[in-house]
Protein backbone atom coordinates (compact mmCIF):
# COMPACT_ATOMS: atom_id res chain seq x y z
CA UNK A 1 0.00 0.00 0.00
CA UNK A 2 1.41 3.64 -0.61
CA UNK A 3 2.53 6.34 1.73
CA UNK A 4 0.16 8.13 3.05
CA UNK A 5 1.14 10.98 5.94
CA UNK A 6 0.42 14.53 6.86
CA UNK A 7 0.61 17.57 4.94
CA UNK A 8 -1.21 20.94 5.39
CA UNK A 9 -1.86 22.74 1.81
CA UNK A 10 -2.96 25.95 1.79
CA UNK A 11 -6.19 26.77 0.28
CA UNK A 12 -7.48 29.96 -0.51
CA UNK A 13 -11.05 31.07 -2.11
CA UNK A 14 -14.87 30.35 -0.64
CA UNK A 15 -16.10 27.05 -1.13
CA UNK A 16 -18.97 24.75 0.85
CA UNK A 17 -16.82 22.21 2.43
CA UNK A 18 -16.72 23.37 5.71
CA UNK A 19 -13.42 23.28 7.56
CA UNK A 20 -12.00 20.17 5.47
CA UNK A 21 -15.50 18.72 5.43
CA UNK A 22 -17.22 16.55 5.87
CA UNK A 23 -14.90 14.18 6.03
CA UNK A 24 -11.66 12.63 5.06
CA UNK A 25 -11.14 8.94 5.11
CA UNK A 26 -9.00 5.57 4.68
CA UNK A 27 -9.07 1.97 4.11
CA UNK A 28 -9.07 -0.92 6.34
CA UNK A 29 -7.91 -4.78 6.98
CA UNK A 30 -7.40 -6.38 9.85
CA UNK A 31 -4.43 -5.95 12.76
CA UNK A 32 -3.74 -9.65 10.83
CA UNK A 33 -4.22 -8.18 7.54
CA UNK A 34 -7.26 -10.15 6.48
CA UNK A 35 -10.67 -9.47 6.03
CA UNK A 36 -12.87 -8.72 8.79
CA UNK A 37 -16.30 -9.52 7.35
CA UNK A 38 -20.03 -10.36 8.89
CA UNK A 39 -22.36 -12.06 6.86
CA UNK A 40 -25.62 -10.10 5.46
CA UNK A 41 -28.28 -12.27 3.66
CA UNK A 42 -25.94 -14.04 1.19
CA UNK A 43 -23.75 -10.91 1.09
CA UNK A 44 -20.70 -9.51 3.12
CA UNK A 45 -19.57 -6.16 4.59
CA UNK A 46 -17.21 -5.38 6.30
CA UNK A 47 -17.60 -5.35 10.04
CA UNK A 48 -18.26 -2.50 12.60
CA UNK A 49 -15.20 -1.22 14.89
CA UNK A 50 -15.57 -0.58 18.21
CA UNK A 51 -16.09 2.69 19.85
CA UNK A 52 -13.12 2.19 21.59
CA UNK A 53 -10.65 2.65 18.45
CA UNK A 54 -10.90 3.72 15.20
CA UNK A 55 -7.09 3.67 14.79
CA UNK A 56 -4.76 6.22 13.18
CA UNK A 57 -3.42 6.64 9.31
CA UNK A 58 -4.05 3.25 8.01
CA UNK A 59 -6.95 3.31 10.69
CA UNK A 60 -7.89 -0.60 10.67
CA UNK A 61 -11.85 0.16 11.11
CA UNK A 62 -13.02 -2.81 10.72
CA UNK A 63 -11.58 -4.68 13.78
CA UNK A 64 -13.20 -7.55 15.31
CA UNK A 65 -15.10 -6.51 19.44
CA UNK A 66 -15.26 -8.63 21.93
CA UNK A 67 -17.00 -7.81 25.19
CA UNK A 68 -15.87 -9.42 28.81
CA UNK A 69 -18.11 -11.53 30.71
CA UNK A 70 -20.19 -9.42 32.95
CA UNK A 71 -20.24 -6.36 30.97
CA UNK A 72 -24.05 -4.67 31.14
CA UNK A 73 -24.21 -5.00 27.20
CA UNK A 74 -23.08 -8.68 27.04
CA UNK A 75 -26.34 -10.41 26.11
CA UNK A 76 -27.56 -12.83 23.27
CA UNK A 77 -25.34 -15.01 21.21
CA UNK A 78 -23.85 -14.05 17.69
CA UNK A 79 -22.98 -16.36 15.00
CA UNK A 80 -19.36 -17.80 15.22
CA UNK A 81 -16.80 -14.80 14.52
CA UNK A 82 -19.20 -11.86 15.05
CA UNK A 83 -18.41 -10.17 18.17
CA UNK A 84 -21.47 -7.78 19.67
CA UNK A 85 -21.61 -4.43 20.25
CA UNK A 86 -21.82 -2.76 23.53
CA UNK A 87 -25.50 -1.66 22.65
CA UNK A 88 -28.26 -4.11 23.98
CA UNK A 89 -28.94 -7.24 21.87
CA UNK A 90 -32.68 -7.20 22.61
CA UNK A 91 -32.54 -3.65 20.58
CA UNK A 92 -29.95 -4.53 18.29
CA UNK A 93 -30.47 -7.48 16.39
CA UNK A 94 -28.12 -8.10 13.72
CA UNK A 95 -29.81 -7.24 10.48
CA UNK A 96 -28.50 -5.19 7.81
CA UNK A 97 -30.57 -3.23 5.23
CA UNK A 98 -30.63 -4.40 2.03
CA UNK A 99 -27.74 -2.81 -0.97
CA UNK A 100 -27.77 -2.66 -4.52
CA UNK A 101 -24.82 -4.36 -4.29
CA UNK A 102 -22.01 -4.94 -1.67
CA UNK A 103 -19.07 -2.60 -2.05
CA UNK A 104 -16.10 -5.74 -1.78
CA UNK A 105 -13.85 -5.82 0.78
CA UNK A 106 -10.48 -3.41 0.56
CA UNK A 107 -8.59 -5.48 2.06
CA UNK A 108 -7.27 -7.76 -0.49
CA UNK A 109 -6.09 -4.87 -2.51
CA UNK A 110 -4.22 -3.39 0.19
CA UNK A 111 -2.34 -6.80 0.51
CA UNK A 112 -1.25 -7.14 -2.75
CA UNK A 113 -0.24 -3.21 -3.42
CA UNK A 114 2.07 -4.00 0.30
CA UNK A 115 3.25 -7.38 -1.48
CA UNK A 116 4.17 -5.18 -4.40
CA UNK A 117 5.58 -2.87 -2.20
CA UNK A 118 7.72 -4.98 -0.69
CA UNK A 119 9.01 -6.96 -3.19
CA UNK A 120 6.72 -9.78 -3.68
CA UNK A 121 8.39 -11.73 -0.42
CA UNK A 122 6.68 -14.35 0.80
CA UNK A 123 3.54 -13.62 3.28
CA UNK A 124 5.74 -14.63 6.29
CA UNK A 125 8.55 -12.87 5.14
CA UNK A 126 6.24 -9.87 4.05
CA UNK A 127 5.06 -9.72 7.36
CA UNK A 128 7.71 -9.45 9.53
CA UNK A 129 9.00 -6.57 7.25
CA UNK A 130 5.87 -4.57 7.22
CA UNK A 131 5.65 -1.81 9.72
CA UNK A 132 2.28 -2.27 12.09
CA UNK A 133 -1.23 -1.74 10.53
CA UNK A 134 -2.54 1.81 11.91
CA UNK A 135 0.22 3.88 10.99
CA UNK A 136 1.38 5.80 7.95
CA UNK A 137 4.67 5.04 6.35
CA UNK A 138 7.09 8.09 5.94
CA UNK A 139 7.94 8.64 1.75
CA UNK A 140 11.50 7.74 2.31
CA UNK A 141 10.70 4.83 4.09
CA UNK A 142 12.68 1.91 2.95
CA UNK A 143 11.94 -1.87 3.05
CA UNK A 144 9.50 -1.10 5.52
CA UNK A 145 12.15 0.35 7.90
CA UNK A 146 11.31 3.11 10.09
CA UNK A 147 12.10 5.15 13.30
CA UNK A 148 13.53 2.26 15.90
CA UNK A 149 10.66 2.02 19.41
CA UNK A 150 13.62 2.34 21.15
CA UNK A 151 14.07 5.67 20.39
CA UNK A 152 10.75 6.99 20.49
CA UNK A 153 9.78 8.78 24.10
CA UNK A 154 6.94 7.57 25.27
CA UNK A 155 6.26 9.72 28.33
CA UNK A 156 3.09 12.24 27.79
CA UNK A 157 3.12 14.12 31.07
CA UNK A 158 -0.21 13.14 32.10
CA UNK A 159 -1.24 12.22 35.89
CA UNK A 160 0.44 8.45 36.75
CA UNK A 161 -2.42 8.04 39.61
CA UNK A 162 -4.89 6.13 37.41
CA UNK A 163 -4.47 2.99 39.70
CA UNK A 164 -5.65 5.18 43.11
CA UNK A 165 -8.09 7.29 41.22
CA UNK A 166 -10.60 4.87 39.51
CA UNK A 167 -10.92 1.05 39.72
CA UNK A 168 -10.78 -0.62 36.09
CA UNK A 169 -13.87 -3.01 35.22
CA UNK A 170 -14.96 -5.12 32.29
CA UNK A 171 -13.82 -4.51 29.10
CA UNK A 172 -16.62 -2.91 26.28
CA UNK A 173 -15.46 -2.91 23.44
CA UNK A 174 -11.80 -3.47 21.49
CA UNK A 175 -9.95 -1.84 19.04
CA UNK A 176 -6.48 -2.12 17.21
CA UNK A 177 -4.78 0.28 19.78
CA UNK A 178 -6.58 -0.01 23.00
CA UNK A 179 -9.76 -0.69 24.16
CA UNK A 180 -12.56 0.35 26.39
CA UNK A 181 -13.48 -0.63 29.92
CA UNK A 182 -15.91 0.26 32.22
CA UNK A 183 -14.30 2.31 35.51
CA UNK A 184 -15.34 3.71 38.79
CA UNK A 185 -14.19 6.81 40.32
CA UNK A 186 -13.02 6.41 43.73
CA UNK A 187 -12.23 9.50 44.48
CA UNK A 188 -12.49 13.23 43.84
CA UNK A 189 -16.02 14.70 41.83
CA UNK A 190 -16.66 11.40 39.99
CA UNK A 191 -16.51 8.95 43.21
CA UNK A 192 -18.69 6.36 42.67
CA UNK A 193 -19.80 7.65 39.11
CA UNK A 194 -19.43 4.73 36.47
CA UNK A 195 -17.03 6.34 34.07
CA UNK A 196 -15.61 4.60 30.28
CA UNK A 197 -11.49 4.76 30.39
CA UNK A 198 -10.40 4.43 26.47
CA UNK A 199 -6.72 2.39 27.33
CA UNK A 200 -4.17 2.81 24.86
CA UNK A 201 -1.26 0.42 24.79
CA UNK A 202 2.14 2.08 25.00
CA UNK A 203 3.56 -0.80 23.19
CA UNK A 204 1.61 -0.34 20.06
CA UNK A 205 2.91 3.22 19.48
CA UNK A 206 5.54 2.31 17.36
CA UNK A 207 6.25 5.44 15.68
CA UNK A 208 6.23 9.90 16.47
CA UNK A 209 3.23 9.26 14.08
CA UNK A 210 1.37 7.29 16.59
CA UNK A 211 2.70 8.90 19.74
CA UNK A 212 1.29 12.23 18.51
CA UNK A 213 -1.98 10.95 17.32
CA UNK A 214 -2.28 10.23 20.98
CA UNK A 215 -1.43 13.16 22.34
CA UNK A 216 -3.49 14.78 19.88
CA UNK A 217 -6.69 13.08 20.46
CA UNK A 218 -6.16 14.22 24.33
CA UNK A 219 -5.68 18.10 23.37
CA UNK A 220 -8.82 17.81 21.52
CA UNK A 221 -10.80 16.28 23.45
CA UNK A 222 -9.78 18.44 26.71
CA UNK A 223 -9.73 21.55 24.82
CA UNK A 224 -13.38 20.70 23.12
CA UNK A 225 -16.28 21.46 25.65
CA UNK A 226 -19.72 22.71 26.39
CA UNK A 227 -21.66 21.17 23.30
CA UNK A 228 -24.32 18.46 24.34
CA UNK A 229 -23.34 16.04 22.07
CA UNK A 230 -20.15 15.87 22.14
CA UNK A 231 -18.41 13.06 24.47
CA UNK A 232 -17.25 14.81 27.80
CA UNK A 233 -13.66 14.33 28.68
CA UNK A 234 -12.34 14.19 32.46
CA UNK A 235 -8.74 13.30 32.47
CA UNK A 236 -6.20 11.85 30.82
CA UNK A 237 -3.60 9.20 33.15
CA UNK A 238 -0.59 7.27 31.89
CA UNK A 239 1.52 4.58 33.71
CA UNK A 240 4.79 2.42 32.59
CA UNK A 241 2.17 0.44 29.92
CA UNK A 242 -0.92 2.23 29.09
CA UNK A 243 -2.42 5.77 28.30
CA UNK A 244 -5.89 5.78 30.22
CA UNK A 245 -8.61 8.85 28.01
CA UNK A 246 -11.42 8.88 31.31
CA UNK A 247 -14.24 9.82 29.60
CA UNK A 248 -18.47 9.63 30.14
CA UNK A 249 -20.25 6.83 30.17
CA UNK A 250 -22.67 6.26 27.32
CA UNK A 251 -25.08 3.19 27.78
CA UNK A 252 -27.56 3.55 25.10
CA UNK A 253 -25.16 1.91 22.19
CA UNK A 254 -24.32 2.92 18.47
CA UNK A 255 -26.17 5.05 16.41
CA UNK A 256 -25.72 1.78 13.97
CA UNK A 257 -27.21 0.14 16.20
CA UNK A 258 -30.38 1.65 16.69
CA UNK A 259 -30.69 1.95 12.52
CA UNK A 260 -30.51 -1.53 12.22
CA UNK A 261 -32.72 -2.39 15.10
CA UNK A 262 -35.26 -0.65 13.06
CA UNK A 263 -34.74 -2.68 10.33
CA UNK A 264 -32.47 0.32 8.59
CA UNK A 265 -35.40 2.64 7.89
CA UNK A 266 -36.57 5.81 10.28
CA UNK A 267 -39.27 7.49 9.01
CA UNK A 268 -38.53 11.48 8.26
CA UNK A 269 -39.38 13.04 11.44
CA UNK A 270 -37.43 10.34 13.39
CA UNK A 271 -34.11 10.94 11.51
CA UNK A 272 -34.41 14.68 11.27
CA UNK A 273 -34.16 13.81 15.40
CA UNK A 274 -30.96 12.57 14.40
CA UNK A 275 -29.46 14.31 11.22
CA UNK A 276 -30.27 17.81 13.72
CA UNK A 277 -27.32 16.36 16.65
CA UNK A 278 -24.90 15.32 14.24
CA UNK A 279 -24.93 18.58 12.55
CA UNK A 280 -24.75 20.64 15.52
CA UNK A 281 -21.97 19.21 16.75
CA UNK A 282 -19.88 18.63 13.56
CA UNK A 283 -20.52 22.95 13.33
CA UNK A 284 -19.35 23.04 16.62
CA UNK A 285 -15.91 21.51 15.98
CA UNK A 286 -16.08 23.20 12.25
CA UNK A 287 -16.44 26.53 14.07
CA UNK A 288 -13.35 25.55 16.80
CA UNK A 289 -11.07 24.48 13.42
CA UNK A 290 -11.43 20.94 15.00
CA UNK A 291 -12.10 18.28 12.07
CA UNK A 292 -13.43 15.10 13.22
CA UNK A 293 -12.63 13.05 10.35
CA UNK A 294 -14.49 9.73 10.87
CA UNK A 295 -17.73 11.01 11.31
CA UNK A 296 -20.11 7.41 10.89
CA UNK A 297 -22.95 6.16 12.33
CA UNK A 298 -20.65 3.48 14.65
CA UNK A 299 -18.77 6.92 16.30
CA UNK A 300 -22.27 8.10 17.74
CA UNK A 301 -23.61 6.78 21.12
CA UNK A 302 -26.65 7.15 23.47
CA UNK A 303 -26.14 8.06 26.74
CA UNK A 304 -29.13 6.11 27.67
CA UNK A 305 -30.75 3.28 26.37
CA UNK A 306 -34.00 5.56 26.56
CA UNK A 307 -35.43 6.22 22.77
CA UNK A 308 -35.18 9.70 22.94
CA UNK A 309 -31.68 9.89 24.60
CA UNK A 310 -29.33 12.35 23.39
CA UNK A 311 -26.42 11.22 21.07
CA UNK A 312 -22.84 11.62 21.78
CA UNK A 313 -19.74 11.99 19.04
CA UNK A 314 -17.19 9.92 20.04
CA UNK A 315 -13.34 8.41 19.34
CA UNK A 316 -11.27 11.65 17.87
CA UNK A 317 -8.31 9.42 17.38
CA UNK A 318 -7.87 10.65 13.65
CA UNK A 319 -9.22 14.06 14.52
CA UNK A 320 -7.17 17.05 13.96
CA UNK A 321 -6.65 21.04 14.03
CA UNK A 322 -7.29 22.63 11.05
CA UNK A 323 -6.62 26.85 10.16
CA UNK A 324 -8.97 28.63 7.88
CA UNK A 325 -6.72 28.31 5.22
CA UNK A 326 -5.52 25.09 5.02
CA UNK A 327 -6.69 22.18 3.48
CA UNK A 328 -5.82 18.43 5.45
CA UNK A 329 -3.95 15.85 2.77
CA UNK A 330 -4.26 13.04 4.85
CA UNK A 331 -6.05 9.54 3.85
CA UNK A 332 -7.63 8.68 7.07
CA UNK A 333 -11.28 7.53 7.97
CA UNK A 334 -13.29 4.14 7.17
CA UNK A 335 -13.69 2.94 3.81
CA UNK A 336 -17.30 2.65 3.49
CA UNK A 337 -17.89 6.78 4.38
CA UNK A 338 -14.80 8.04 2.27
CA UNK A 339 -15.47 11.14 0.23
CA UNK A 340 -14.66 11.42 -3.30
CA UNK A 341 -12.51 13.97 -2.87
CA UNK A 342 -9.86 11.72 -0.32
CA UNK A 343 -9.50 9.59 -3.27
CA UNK A 344 -8.47 11.94 -6.29
CA UNK A 345 -4.90 11.38 -5.31
CA UNK A 346 -2.13 9.42 -7.87
CA UNK A 347 -1.74 6.19 -5.05
CA UNK A 348 -5.96 5.76 -5.10
CA UNK A 349 -5.81 5.81 -9.11
CA UNK A 350 -3.59 3.12 -8.91
CA UNK A 351 -5.76 0.13 -6.59
CA UNK A 352 -8.80 -1.81 -8.08
CA UNK A 353 -10.99 -1.48 -5.53
CA UNK A 354 -14.67 -1.55 -6.31
CA UNK A 355 -15.84 0.41 -3.64
CA UNK A 356 -13.52 3.05 -3.93
CA UNK A 357 -14.37 3.24 -8.00
CA UNK A 358 -18.04 3.40 -6.86
CA UNK A 359 -17.12 6.72 -4.86
CA UNK A 360 -15.74 8.12 -7.20
CA UNK A 361 -17.90 7.24 -10.45
CA UNK A 362 -21.17 6.39 -9.44
CA UNK A 363 -24.06 8.63 -8.89
CA UNK A 364 -26.70 7.90 -6.00
CA UNK A 365 -30.01 7.47 -7.98
CA UNK A 366 -33.03 8.86 -6.21
CA UNK A 367 -35.82 7.04 -8.38
CA UNK A 368 -35.30 3.57 -6.56
CA UNK A 369 -37.28 2.23 -3.19
CA UNK A 370 -37.35 4.15 -0.60
CA UNK A 371 -36.66 7.31 -2.34
CA UNK A 372 -40.60 7.09 -4.42
CA UNK A 373 -41.97 7.73 -0.50
CA UNK A 374 -39.43 10.27 0.35
CA UNK A 375 -40.65 14.22 0.79
CA UNK A 376 -38.39 16.24 -2.07
CA UNK A 377 -37.00 18.57 0.23
CA UNK A 378 -35.54 15.30 2.30
CA UNK A 379 -34.19 14.82 -1.53
CA UNK A 380 -32.87 17.79 -2.15
CA UNK A 381 -31.16 17.64 1.07
CA UNK A 382 -28.91 14.96 0.68
CA UNK A 383 -28.60 16.08 -3.11
CA UNK A 384 -26.69 18.98 -1.47
CA UNK A 385 -24.53 16.80 0.97
CA UNK A 386 -23.56 14.22 -1.42
CA UNK A 387 -22.56 16.28 -4.05
CA UNK A 388 -18.63 15.15 -5.76
CA UNK A 389 -17.18 18.80 -5.56
CA UNK A 390 -16.74 19.87 -1.92
CA UNK A 391 -17.26 23.50 -2.53
CA UNK A 392 -20.58 22.54 -3.51
CA UNK A 393 -22.03 21.24 -0.71
CA UNK A 394 -23.78 22.57 2.45
CA UNK A 395 -21.72 23.21 5.62
CA UNK A 396 -23.60 21.81 8.78
CA UNK A 397 -24.32 25.00 9.35
CA UNK A 398 -25.76 25.79 5.82
CA UNK A 399 -27.58 22.53 5.95
CA UNK A 400 -29.37 23.18 9.53
CA UNK A 401 -31.25 25.92 7.69
CA UNK A 402 -32.52 23.57 4.91
CA UNK A 403 -36.06 23.69 4.49
CA UNK A 404 -36.09 20.04 5.57
CA UNK A 405 -34.73 20.75 8.78
CA UNK A 406 -35.15 24.11 8.95
CA UNK A 407 -36.96 25.14 13.17
CA UNK A 408 -37.21 28.84 13.63
CA UNK A 409 -37.38 27.66 17.50
CA UNK A 410 -33.48 26.35 16.25
CA UNK A 411 -30.76 29.04 15.96
CA UNK A 412 -28.19 28.20 13.37
CA UNK A 413 -24.73 28.13 14.24
CA UNK A 414 -22.01 30.67 13.45
CA UNK A 415 -20.19 29.20 10.43
CA UNK A 416 -16.36 29.98 9.90
CA UNK A 417 -17.55 29.92 6.12
CA UNK A 418 -18.80 32.95 6.02
CA UNK A 419 -15.41 34.35 7.39
CA UNK A 420 -13.69 32.60 4.79
CA UNK A 421 -16.37 34.24 2.04
CA UNK A 422 -15.75 37.66 3.22
CA UNK A 423 -11.79 37.41 2.94
CA UNK A 424 -12.20 36.53 -0.18
CA UNK A 425 -14.67 39.21 -1.82
CA UNK A 426 -12.06 41.80 0.64
CA UNK A 427 -9.38 40.32 -1.82
CA UNK A 428 -11.49 40.81 -5.27
CA UNK A 429 -11.77 43.09 -7.81
CA UNK A 430 -14.22 45.88 -8.22
CA UNK A 431 -15.59 43.85 -11.35
CA UNK A 432 -16.03 40.58 -9.20
CA UNK A 433 -17.91 42.37 -6.30
CA UNK A 434 -20.27 44.17 -8.73
CA UNK A 435 -21.09 40.53 -10.35
CA UNK A 436 -21.18 38.88 -6.91
CA UNK A 437 -23.82 41.93 -6.13
CA UNK A 438 -25.92 41.21 -9.09
CA UNK A 439 -25.72 37.27 -8.57
CA UNK A 440 -27.03 38.56 -4.58
CA UNK A 441 -29.84 40.18 -5.35
CA UNK A 442 -31.43 36.97 -7.36
CA UNK A 443 -31.20 34.64 -5.08
CA UNK A 444 -34.37 32.97 -3.43
CA UNK A 445 -35.54 33.51 0.33
CA UNK A 446 -34.38 30.50 1.33
CA UNK A 447 -31.18 30.99 0.59
CA UNK A 448 -31.35 34.64 2.52
CA UNK A 449 -32.40 33.18 5.48
CA UNK A 450 -29.41 31.53 6.07
CA UNK A 451 -27.33 34.46 5.56
CA UNK A 452 -29.71 36.44 7.26
CA UNK A 453 -29.15 34.37 10.37
CA UNK A 454 -24.81 34.88 9.87
CA UNK A 455 -25.81 38.88 9.90
CA UNK A 456 -27.27 38.61 13.01
CA UNK A 457 -25.07 36.39 14.91
CA UNK A 458 -22.27 39.20 14.00
CA UNK A 459 -24.57 41.75 15.86
CA UNK A 460 -24.54 43.86 13.84
CA UNK A 461 -25.26 48.00 15.10
CA UNK A 462 -28.10 49.25 16.46
CA UNK A 463 -27.34 53.03 15.42
CA UNK A 464 -26.96 51.92 11.64
CA UNK A 465 -26.91 48.25 11.17
CA UNK A 466 -23.89 47.80 9.90
CA UNK A 467 -20.49 45.60 11.36
CA UNK A 468 -17.01 45.63 11.35
CA UNK A 469 -14.05 43.63 12.48
CA UNK A 470 -15.01 43.48 15.59
CA UNK A 471 -18.17 42.54 15.06
CA UNK A 472 -16.30 39.58 13.60
CA UNK A 473 -13.58 39.27 16.41
CA UNK A 474 -16.62 39.18 19.03
CA UNK A 475 -18.78 36.70 17.64
CA UNK A 476 -15.94 34.52 17.62
CA UNK A 477 -14.80 34.90 20.88
CA UNK A 478 -18.15 34.51 21.92
CA UNK A 479 -18.19 31.02 20.46
CA UNK A 480 -14.35 30.13 21.04
CA UNK A 481 -13.43 27.20 22.89
CA UNK A 482 -9.21 26.26 24.08
CA UNK A 483 -9.60 24.15 20.85
CA UNK A 484 -10.03 26.97 18.65
CA UNK A 485 -7.06 28.52 19.43
CA UNK A 486 -5.21 25.96 19.60
CA UNK A 487 -5.86 25.62 15.76
CA UNK A 488 -5.46 29.42 15.09
CA UNK A 489 -8.84 30.07 13.78
CA UNK A 490 -8.59 33.28 15.04
CA UNK A 491 -5.46 34.07 12.29
CA UNK A 492 -8.89 34.82 9.92
CA UNK A 493 -8.95 38.06 11.80
CA UNK A 494 -5.52 39.27 10.29
CA UNK A 495 -7.24 39.05 6.56
CA UNK A 496 -10.41 40.91 7.36
CA UNK A 497 -8.33 43.70 8.26
CA UNK A 498 -9.75 46.11 5.74
CA UNK A 499 -13.63 46.43 7.74
CA UNK A 500 -11.41 47.92 10.68
CA UNK A 501 -11.26 51.33 8.45
CA UNK A 502 -14.67 50.54 7.09
CA UNK A 503 -18.04 49.12 7.45
CA UNK A 504 -20.43 46.79 5.62
CA UNK A 505 -24.08 46.71 5.26
CA UNK A 506 -26.48 43.49 4.58
CA UNK A 507 -26.75 44.21 1.03
CA UNK A 508 -22.97 44.08 0.79
CA UNK A 509 -22.20 41.30 3.35
CA UNK A 510 -25.30 39.45 1.46
CA UNK A 511 -22.78 39.80 -1.28
CA UNK A 512 -19.67 39.07 0.75
CA UNK A 513 -21.71 35.70 1.32
CA UNK A 514 -22.73 34.36 -1.36
CA UNK A 515 -21.28 31.01 -2.98
CA UNK A 516 -21.44 30.77 -6.76
CA UNK A 517 -20.67 27.14 -6.14
CA UNK A 518 -23.18 26.05 -4.01
CA UNK A 519 -25.84 28.15 -6.13
CA UNK A 520 -24.86 25.99 -9.33
CA UNK A 521 -25.39 23.03 -7.24
CA UNK A 522 -29.05 24.27 -7.09
CA UNK A 523 -31.76 23.25 -9.31
CA UNK A 524 -32.76 27.04 -9.62
CA UNK A 525 -29.39 28.27 -10.67
CA UNK A 526 -30.22 28.50 -14.55
CA UNK A 527 -33.26 31.17 -13.28
CA UNK A 528 -30.94 32.88 -10.61
CA UNK A 529 -28.01 33.09 -12.80
CA UNK A 530 -30.15 34.40 -16.07
CA UNK A 531 -31.63 37.21 -13.22
CA UNK A 532 -28.63 38.04 -11.97
CA UNK A 533 -26.78 38.76 -15.19
CA UNK A 534 -29.72 41.36 -16.11
CA UNK A 535 -28.60 42.85 -12.64
CA UNK A 536 -25.19 42.95 -13.63
CA UNK A 537 -26.11 44.78 -17.32
CA UNK A 538 -27.77 47.11 -15.81
CA UNK A 539 -25.07 48.36 -12.96
CA UNK A 540 -21.99 46.39 -13.52
CA UNK A 541 -21.01 45.15 -17.15
CA UNK A 542 -18.46 47.11 -18.42
CA UNK A 543 -16.61 46.39 -21.67
CA UNK A 544 -13.02 44.59 -20.75
CA UNK A 545 -9.86 43.09 -23.14
CA UNK A 546 -9.26 39.72 -23.33
CA UNK A 547 -6.00 40.51 -21.49
CA UNK A 548 -7.61 42.13 -18.45
CA UNK A 549 -10.44 39.65 -18.13
CA UNK A 550 -7.40 37.14 -18.00
CA UNK A 551 -5.41 38.91 -15.65
CA UNK A 552 -9.04 39.03 -13.47
CA UNK A 553 -8.97 35.79 -13.13
CA UNK A 554 -5.34 34.80 -12.71
CA UNK A 555 -5.24 33.43 -15.82
CA UNK A 556 -1.91 32.92 -18.14
CA UNK A 557 -1.88 34.34 -21.88
CA UNK A 558 -2.11 30.44 -22.83
CA UNK A 559 -5.94 30.25 -21.63
CA UNK A 560 -6.31 33.78 -23.90
CA UNK A 561 -8.12 31.31 -26.46
CA UNK A 562 -10.98 30.06 -23.58
CA UNK A 563 -11.81 33.31 -22.47
CA UNK A 564 -12.34 34.94 -25.89
CA UNK A 565 -15.49 33.46 -26.42
CA UNK A 566 -17.28 35.15 -22.69
CA UNK A 567 -16.69 38.43 -24.68
CA UNK A 568 -19.15 39.82 -26.80
CA UNK A 569 -17.95 41.05 -29.95
CA UNK A 570 -20.52 44.01 -30.33
CA UNK A 571 -19.53 45.84 -27.60
CA UNK A 572 -16.55 44.43 -25.22
CA UNK A 573 -18.73 43.72 -22.47
CA UNK A 574 -19.23 39.89 -20.85
CA UNK A 575 -21.81 37.83 -22.32
CA UNK A 576 -24.13 35.29 -20.10
CA UNK A 577 -21.73 32.99 -20.53
CA UNK A 578 -18.47 35.19 -19.72
CA UNK A 579 -20.46 36.22 -16.50
CA UNK A 580 -21.34 32.77 -15.24
CA UNK A 581 -17.95 31.53 -15.73
CA UNK A 582 -16.10 34.68 -14.69
CA UNK A 583 -18.01 34.40 -11.12
CA UNK A 584 -16.52 30.91 -10.07
CA UNK A 585 -13.77 30.59 -12.33
CA UNK A 586 -13.40 27.59 -15.22
CA UNK A 587 -15.23 25.22 -12.97
CA UNK A 588 -18.23 25.09 -14.31
CA UNK A 589 -20.29 21.99 -14.92
CA UNK A 590 -19.90 21.02 -18.89
CA UNK A 591 -24.17 21.58 -19.00
CA UNK A 592 -24.93 23.67 -21.99
CA UNK A 593 -26.40 27.33 -20.89
CA UNK A 594 -28.48 29.65 -22.91
CA UNK A 595 -26.64 32.71 -24.03
CA UNK A 596 -27.63 36.12 -23.96
CA UNK A 597 -26.61 38.82 -26.73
Amino acid sequence: MGQCYARNVPVDGDGGGGGGGVVTTTISVSAAGEEVVVEEAGRRRSGRPSPAETPRRWAVATPARSSAAGSPWAGSPLPEGIAPSPAPSATTPRRFFRRPFPPPSPAKHIKASLARRFGQRSPATAQAAMPPLGVSIPENAAGGGGEVERELDKSFGYARHFAATYELGTEVGRGHFGNTCLARARRGDMRGHMLAVKVISKAKMTTAISIEDVRREVKILKALSGHSNLIKFYDACEDALNVYIIMELCEGGELLDRILSRGGRYPEEDAKVIVEQILNVVAFCHLQGVVHRDLKPENFLFSTKDEHSPMKLIDFGLSDFIRPDERLNDIVGSAYYVAPEVLHRPFWARTESGIFRSVLRADPSFDDTPWSSISPEAKDFVKRLLNKDYRKRMTAAQALSHPWLRDECRPIPLDMLVFKLIKTYLRSTPLKRAALKALSRAIKEDELIYIRAQYNLLEPSSRDGRICIENLRMALLQNSTDAMKESKALDILNALQPLAYRRMDFEEFRAATISPYQLEASSQWEEISSIAFVYFEQEGNRAITIEELAREMNLSSAAYSVVRDWIRPSDGKLSFLGYTKFLHGLTMRSSNVRRHN
